[in-house]
């Protein structure tokens, strides 16, 4: 994080990197980010049928997207490995391994279960 303040600093962008204008440069790297999905149909795991340019650009904008994710979290004072925790705690909750597992479902398929549940 400290590396990402200092390459924005050193070069005297902190003054636009605003809430707005990171989300907004966030989904600009999600949008090229999808670009080297379009039109390749389903992928397997592990990329086997990419070309090892195609691997490296994809860890670009991966990286892309990482970067502006964490500047966003600072801009606004999200504790990013706190929030991390949190969420994956609501998921287990949300989603109990024992009820879901296997299971493409969204958690509104288990509303009934968790009702019938907590009663």
């Amino acid at each position: 994080r400290q590396m990402m303040v200092n390459f924005r600093e050193e070069r005297g962008w902190g003054k636009y990197h605003t809430p707005r204008n990171l989300l907004l440069a966030l989904v600009a790297e999600v949008g090229e980010l999808s670009e080297l999905f379009q039109w390749k149909g389903e992928v397997s795991n592990g990329l086997p049928d990419w070309s090892e340019k195609e691997k490296s650009d994809l860890g670009d904008e991966l990286t892309d997207v990482l970067v502006y994710t964490v500047g966003l979290a600072n801009a606004c004072h999200v504790d990013l490995p706190a929030a991390v925790i949190k969420k994956m705690e609501q998921n287990a909750k949300k989603y109990p391994a024992e009820r879901v597992f296997g299971s493409v479902k969204k958690y509104h398929a288990y509303e009934e279960w968790k009702q019938e549940n907590s009663e």
